[in-house]
């Protein structure tokens, strides 16, 4: 048995009687070498088996490489924002396909708004004698539970857009917030954990 045919790995993968022959072995080495050899991300080598078993891994939103997260919300419709931290993307993603059924409903705004901010929010929906702002206006309040003034404009300009984004076309809405209760030595410093005034 020549080298390239002793070398083969698949040839013993097959019957004994196939193994004998030489013309074989070098036959199969030619496919070895294109399906079970390639250079990886890290200069070592792996087969095209090994990447293909990866495949799965690239549209799991906890188990993608983090430069695949803008490409898996492209399927979605949704564009993700860059002041967010990996773990919010990878947390939304993972659930925004069943939210997705649900879109322009007050439970998904809830949960949508839940996710990016970590607060609980409220959301009263208008009535037919709520006089200007009518039956198709709702208000949305949300608790706001990070504990600096920068944190706070993000999840406002967050929730802002989601709303806009979510609620139904014809709805006009109203925003309000609450902040942590001021404690001396926790939540006390203003302009850095303190907001006066309104947003």
């Amino acid at each position: 048995m020549n080298e390239l045919n002793s070398a083969s790995r698949l040839l013993p993968l097959l019957p004994a009687i196939y193994r004998e022959d030489a013309f074989l072995g070098q036959y199969l080495w030619a496919f070895e070498k294109v399906l079970l050899t390639g250079l990886d991300a890290d200069g070592g080598f792996e087969g095209l088996e090994q990447v293909i078993n990866r495949i799965p891994a690239l549209f799991d939103p906890h188990e993608t490489e983090p430069e695949f997260l803008p490409w898996l919300s492209s399927w979605m419709a949704f564009t993700l924002r860059a002041d967010l931290d990996e773990d919010h993307q990878r947390d939304f993603l993972a659930q925004v396909i069943p939210l997705y059924r649900q879109r322009g409903t007050k439970a998904n705004l809830q949960k949508l708004l839940g996710i990016f901010t970590g607060g609980a929010p409220e959301i009263t929906e208008g009535t037919a004698d709520a006089g200007e702002d009518g039956p198709h206006s709702f208000h949305v309040t949300l608790t706001l539970n990070g504990t600096g003034t920068t944190e706070h404009l993000r999840d406002i300009a967050i929730s802002r857009a989601l709303i806009e984004l979510e609620k139904p076309a014809h709805t006009t809405y109203s925003l309000g917030f609450i902040f942590p209760s001021m404690k001396v030595g926790i939540t006390s410093t203003v302009g850095v954990d303190t907001l006066i005034g309104t947003l």
